[in-house]
């Protein structure tokens, strides 16, 4: 009986998780993917550029960023603008090996139309010169022309590194 049941409950999870795939509906091809995309290459070039102003402009009012300086807290448009003003004063930002891909997504939770991106951010120190190297890759929801959700990830422990801080193993 006891096998019976787990083959019971597998074959439900099974059959529940088919119909939540099937629900989804994801596509690469989508009317406003070339206007998307530009948006968010305006983006990074406008902080190759220093130009914080003009990466601010691509968001939308109430616009949410996420995962700048490591970390999980949200951050509005204003103090997007304060995180890159500061990082631009200090650091000359080069991006290389860039990847663009617009996806839009209906009948799940993250519906919308995003635009995915990878690559590596070269930070140059403007004081120093020393130079970091970090992978990241983001994923922005647009609507309207405009970013309305951004998300960050990269290698925040290179960073630090790099900078000269040390991960020391917990004593046991």
């Amino acid at each position: 009986m006891k096998i019976f049941k787990i083959i019971f409950v597998s074959a439900f999870l099974l059959l529940l998780t088919t119909l939540v795939s099937i629900a989804q509906e994801v596509t690469l091809e989508f009317q406003n993917a070339a206007k998307a995309m530009e948006v968010v290459q305006n983006y990074t070039k406008a902080l190759q550029a220093g130009d914080v102003a003009t990466m601010n402009a691509q968001f939308a009012t109430g616009a949410m960023i996420y995962g700048l300086g490591g970390g999980l807290d949200s951050l509005t448009v204003a103090q997007h603008n304060e995180y890159y003003t500061n990082s631009t004063n200090q650091f000359k930002h080069s991006l290389s090996q860039e990847l663009y891909l617009p996806v839009k997504v209906t009948n799940n939770w993250n519906e919308g139309e995003w635009i995915l991106s990878w690559g590596i951010n070269t930070l140059t120190n403007k004081a120093s010169g020393k130079i970091i190297e970090v992978p990241y890759h983001s994923a922005s929801r647009m609507e309207n022309g405009k970013i309305t959700f951004m998300r960050y990830w990269y290698d925040m422990l290179n960073v630090l590194e790099t900078q000269g801080f040390k991960v020391t193993p917990p004593a046991n």
